[in-house]
Parts: structure tokens; C-alpha cells; sequence
């Protein structure tokens, strides 16, 4: 059964580790990067935590922790990626006009965690609401 689960998480995974790779390529040492990827991994660990509450399947353990947890993905890597990319294309100025530029990251993990649980919120009452 471990095995299932790992073969099942691998697309997790892998999209949560390119989106690390791309966060660490754009803030490089000058940002947060070891911080900005605390939020991508949690997401990594929500998709994990679905796979063995559902025995090595995404919907057994119930809709709850799959909505919840594609609730949480969605803002807190789209919101930090979003940023990031912005980031590196200079979108209105984002680091040719800052002072500091790289101060942008220093707070983002919080924000991107915080929208990531409402999300979470917000996907497990759907998901409670799918099972009656």
C-alpha cells in the first residue's frame, strides 16, 4: 500500500517542487526562499495526508480532506507564484521601483498560508456538504 501512496502523490510532488525550484530561482540568496517553501510544502503534506486517510486513494477517505486540501493548494501556491512571477518580470515595478525589493517575500508566507486556510475552510464544508 506505501507504494500506491507514493506513485499516487508523485504528480504532488512533482508540481510542488517545481513551483520550490522556481521560488528558490527567482528570490535566490538575497530572499526568503527556505521560508516561501513552507506553504508549497504544506500543500505536499495536505495531499499526503488524503493518500493514507484513503488507503492509497483520493476519494475514499472522504471529500472533506480532497477539497479542503485542493482549497489550500490553490491560493497559496497560486498567490506566491503569481507574486514571484511578477516579481521576476518587473510587473509595475515590483523591483526596479522598491527600495527594497526583496523585503516583498518576508511577510508572503504568512499571507499565502493564511489564504491557503481559508481555502482549506472553504473546500471541507463543501466537501461535508457533498457527503449527506
Amino acid at each position: 500500500m506505501p507504494l500506491v501512496i507514493l506513485v499516487r502523490l508523485l504528480p504532488v510532488a512533482l508540481a510542488v517542487a517545481a513551483a520550490v525550484a522556481y521560488v528558490i530561482h527567482v528570490e535566490g540568496a538575497k530572499g526568503y526562499p527556505e521560508r516561501n517553501a513552507l506553504p508549497m510544502l504544506l500543500a505536499l503534506g495536505l495531499g499526503l495526508i488524503v493518500l493514507i486517510r484513503g488507503g492509497g486513494n483520493w476519494t475514499k477517505g472522504g471529500w472533506s480532506w480532497l477539497l479542503g486540501s485542493v482549497g489550500y493548494a490553490v491560493p497559496a501556491l497560486g498567490l506566491s507564484l503569481y507574486l514571484h512571477y511578477g516579481f521576476a518580470n518587473d510587473v509595475g515595478g515590483m523591483f526596479s521601483d522598491a527600495i527594497y525589493p526583496y523585503e516583498l517575500f518576508r511577510y508572503l508566507p504568512y499571507y499565502t498560508t493564511g489564504a491557503g486556510g481559508i481555502g482549506f475552510a472553504i473546500g471541507w464544508i463543501v466537501g461535508r456538504n457533498i457527503q449527506r
